[in-house]
This record gives C-alpha cells, structure tokens and sequence, in this order.
C-alpha cells in the first residue's frame, strides 16, 4: 500500500457526522435559505449583508464542532501511504484538525476570508473575526472589504489542474460521503475508472453515481471507513 497512488475525495456526509449542516435539506433550502440567495455572486451583488451572515454563522459553528473517526482515520491512513491526496467538497477544516494539513479545499474554506480588490486569502479566525459586520483586509493600503473565500454556484472551483493530476495518477480512489451531485467532483470517480484505479464508495446512502465503484459501502462513514482503511493498510 505504501507505494500505491491514493486519492480520497471526501463530500458532506463525513463532516454531518460531526454535526455540520449537509450541503441542503430535503425541501431544497439550504439553512432555510434558497441557494440562489446566499451561495452565488449574483445573491453577493443583490444582498451582501445576508449573504455575509449567513457564512459568519457557518464560521461561528465551526468552534463548536470536532472531527470524527473518519477524519481521524483518513489522517492514520495518510502517514502509511507515499502518496496520499486528500480533497475534500467541504469548506470546514475538520481535516486540518485531525492532521491531513495538505487537503485541497476545492469549494474553499470558511477559515479565510478573500480581499475583493487583491484577490488575496487571509486566516481570519479570532473572535473579532466573527461578526456580523464586515470585515476589511490587511493587504490593502486603504483597506478593502472582504468576501468569504467560497466557491459559490458559476464560479470555478479551485486547484482543479492539481486535482485531476491527482486522479489521473492514482492506483486507488475512496470516495467518502459524496452526493454525486455536484459536478466537477462527481465525475472524478470516471477520470480514476479511466486511470486504471480501485474505486471505492464509502456513503450514507447509494448516491446517484454509485454504479461507477468498483466498491459500495453504505453506513455512517465513522463507523464503516476506519475498519476498511485499516484492511487497505
């Protein structure tokens, strides 16, 4: 195992376990709110103070949240591996915090905050750093107002050359927790296919691209994903 190409790709489902809120609720709204409303640049543009609160709170409730055995797991398995890619849809840093410091963030994360005029990310995570007022960057000489650095629906996700790079090379793909919604990320499970690799789904439910694994297991992934790591290992 230590010189095969490992990728995982984790998605909503393993920071649920840890009691984040899923990408949307059954009736579409996403915390009560359209995801046109507080999710695209448009909703930026037409309400920046929702928009703004809204990912405050998301922000808030990271202090309130810890990771769960599957990050605990995923960051086991990364120091048995040579290669070991971590990329996850979520925007919280559950990863971070059981070790996997290199994850790829490809919606962005909710730990930085993004000057509108430079473009530049900074770490904004002390308690000031939590209102619901704006808040203004430390790279500008006059100081400009910041966004949360999210990738919100009609922009590009992020890191996507490195991404596929990743998957291209890689002899073994785990899914974790995945929709198979959201594209470009729910067709990764095709560029590995593609490559030759192992596939495997680890998910709450059998998401709508669960014939494309070579693998399916349905389960809490705390539960399900540290004893098949352990059998990779």
């Amino acid at each position: 195992m230590a010189q095969q190409r490992v990728v995982v790709l984790t998605g909503a489902g393993i920071s649920a376990e840890s009691g984040l809120r899923t990408f949307r609720d059954g009736d579409g709204l996403w915390e009560e709110h359209r995801i046109e409303d507080v999710a695209t640049p448009q909703a930026w543009i037409a309400d920046p103070v929702l928009v703004w609160r809204f990912y405050q709170a998301r922000r808030r409730q990271l202090l309130e949240v810890k990771p769960n055995a599957a990050h605990q797991a995923l960051a086991t398995f990364a120091t048995k591996t040579d290669h070991f890619t971590l990329i996850t849809q979520n925007v919280d840093d559950l990863h971070e915090r059981a070790g996997n410091e290199s994850t790829i963030h490809m919606h962005g994360r909710l730990k930085t905050l993004r000057c509108e005029q430079s473009g530049r990310s900074e770490v904004r995570m002390e308690e000031a750093d939590f209102c619901d007022e704006f808040l203004y960057c430390q790279c500008c000489a006059v100081p400009q107002r910041l966004r949360h650095d999210i990738v919100w629906f009609g922009e590009m996700p992020m890191q996507m050359e490195a991404i596929h790079s990743a998957v291209e090379k890689s002899d073994l793909f785990i899914v974790v927790g995945s929709s198979g919604h959201v594209y470009p990320a729910a067709g990764l499970v095709n560029v590995a296919n593609a490559a030759g690799a192992t596939t495997i789904l680890v998910n709450l439910e059998a998401p709508m691209n669960a014939e494309n694994f070579d693998e399916v297991h349905l389960g809490k992934a705390g539960e399900l994903l540290p004893n098949i790591l352990e059998a990779l290992s």
